[in-house]
């Protein structure tokens, strides 16, 4: 048995090898950016395990990503990313920002990054990382020198594609060689990791496990809501009519998501009505969450606000410190190739 645990210690190792490389960390495990609880205790105490965390710069402004990058600096001086949202209109000062502070990593996000963004974070040293949710866009991205890609499956929780991981999984890895390839979206045990490991990826990228940790800011009701919750209470956000685009969102059924169903088609009504012309009608039906993610995590609101969550909430049991998660992510991973091993 020893000699099995030995072996698959360095099975596991030389698959995660190519991740662990490129993050410069000991688990080829990144963590997903999610506003408001992605900041510097969570992403200094997942860089520290051995991890790779990552800040979600989501609609903040360059001086309060400076700060953000240099507290989170004074709590780890392990490598961790950015995570920058490609439309934010303030995009190349960001950039500048994370590349002053030697942020060793930029991850874009929320649409196509652009071309002379991708320059500049290279140009300056840091190695780029973008979200690739097809092969074509994905062959676009390696061309356009991105240095890793992550592909995200629609079993993730907050903002998602139409896909899910299973097949992104079979479509993208056997194609895509040039770059490590990091897998997300409804991962929560080593198992599944090691599965989409052995398919080629470089690594994985989880959320909704670290989000419930110990070491996350986020309020004990967020927390709690997702120790109660199962896997088919995350669903995205319904759009009742096509006129009127919602995002998907995948997040826990509350009042909140039941009031946004009423909110839109009151809202449609009053469009029909000729109250509301179609662009006054399509903000007033974005404007329903303004906030609400804030209400849920740091206020603690989970039925009004929006508990953004992954369909792997049904297996967080209990809340864990942050190198707790990676060890049994790890751990898992291992004991499956033992029973492998003892099989053959």
């Amino acid at each position: 048995m020893l000699n099995c645990t030995h072996d698959a210690a360095g099975e596991y190792a030389a698959l995660q090898a190519r991740g662990a490389a490129f993050l410069g960390t000991e688990h080829a495990i990144m963590a997903g950016a999610m506003s408001w609880v992605s900041e510097r205790h969570l992403v200094s105490a997942i860089s520290n395990a051995g991890g790779f965390g990552v800040i979600a710069c989501g609609a903040m402004p360059p001086a309060l990503l400076e700060a953000e990058i240099a507290a989170t600096q004074a709590m780890t001086d392990k490598p961790f990313g950015v995570n920058l949202i490609t439309m934010h209109p303030q995009l190349d000062e960001l950039v500048q920002i994370c590349l002053r502070a030697k942020v060793t990593h930029i991850v874009f996000a929320g649409g196509i990054p652009p071309g002379p963004a991708i320059r500049a974070a290279k140009d300056g040293g840091a190695k780029v990382v973008a979200f690739a949710p097809a092969l074509v866009l994905a062959k676009r991205f390696v061309k356009s020198g991105v240095d890793a890609l992550v592909i995200e499956g629609s079993e993730a929780g907050g903002h998602i594609g139409p896909v899910s991981l299973t097949v992104l999984a079979q479509e993208i890895l056997p194609h895509i060689r040039e770059v490590p390839v990091f897998v997300a979206g409804g991962l929560a045990r080593g198992e599944a990791i090691l599965g989409y490991l052995e398919m080629g990826a470089a690594g994985a990228q989880l959320g909704t496990r670290f989000a419930a940790s110990v070491e996350s800011i986020a309020h004990p009701n967020f927390k709690q809501a997702f120790l109660k919750a199962n896997a088919r209470d995350a669903l995205p956000s319904v759009q009742i009519d096509e006129r009127f685009p919602v995002i998907p969102v995948r997040g826990l059924v509350n009042e909140g998501t039941k009031r946004f169903m009423r909110h839109q088609a009151e809202v449609l009504k009053k469009f029909q009505n000729g109250e509301l012309d179609k662009n006054a009608a399509q903000l007033e039906i974005e404007h329903f969450w303004a906030g609400a993610l804030r209400r849920a995590v740091i206020d603690g609101d989970v039925e009004n606000g929006s508990v953004m969550a992954g369909q792997s909430v049904g297996m967080v049991t209990s809340i864990q410190p942050v190198a707790e998660i990676l060890a049994d992510l790890r751990a898992q991973a291992l004991a499956a190739l033992v029973a492998r091993a003892a099989k053959a």
